[in-house]
């Protein structure tokens, strides 16, 4: 750095930490790209880099009163991104990233996570416990059946299948208890 950039940057680290804000976008734009350059080769990762860089630019700025004028400001802004990606590395758990590629193929690691829905096996599985529960209840007697519909399949309160079929709650509660006993044997027949 020669003496006219040394002699700015004193000025800007004045101006920055007296409050202007244009300074200190002036000083760190000198720094950004070293900034970026070493934290990219401690994390050799662009986007964690680049997470490093912006949180050296708001610590720096939200520090700069500790800032000391006999230090030079390049080994203060380095030694922040240094301890930074120290902290990244140790918090670091996976050693791979989603968007890294997979080897041979084009596609990244988002192909290899399982997908919310049921895979075939498990929604033919589904469809044919619901046709055994359907089939099942269609066994049991009517007061039991359209208590037990209103219930488990419509998830209505006991209250509001009372007010629906005329009957008391404690009679509602009854009957569900009663259905479920009758469901289970008629689903233990089947199997």
């Amino acid at each position: 750095m020669n003496i006219l950039t040394e002699q700015r940057e004193k000025i800007l680290i004045k101006q920055a930490q007296t409050g202007d804000c244009d300074a200190f976008v002036e000083l760190i734009q000198l720094y950004r790209k070293q900034v970026y350059a070493l934290a990219y080769r401690k994390l050799n990762h662009a986007q964690e880099a680049e997470d490093v860089t912006q949180e050296v630019i708001l610590r720096s700025y939200t520090h700069l009163a500790r800032y000391h004028a006999d230090r030079r400001f390049s080994s203060w802004l380095y030694r922040i991104t240094v301890n930074l990606c120290i902290d990244r590395l140790r918090k670091k758990k996976a050693d791979f990233y989603l968007d890294a590629p997979t080897g041979g193929d084009s596609k990244d690691w988002y192909h290899h996570l399982p997908g919310k829905g049921l895979t075939p096996e498990e929604s033919l599985i589904r469809r044919e416990t619901e046709r055994e529960i359907i089939l099942a209840l269609e066994g049991l007697p009517s007061r039991y059946r359209s208590v037990m519909i209103l219930r488990y399949m419509q998830q209505l309160p006991l209250a509001d299948i009372g007010e629906i079929l005329h009957l008391p709650v404690t009679t509602v509660k009854i009957r569900v208890h009663r259905g479920r006993k009758a469901l289970r044997s008629q689903l233990a027949s089947c199997l």
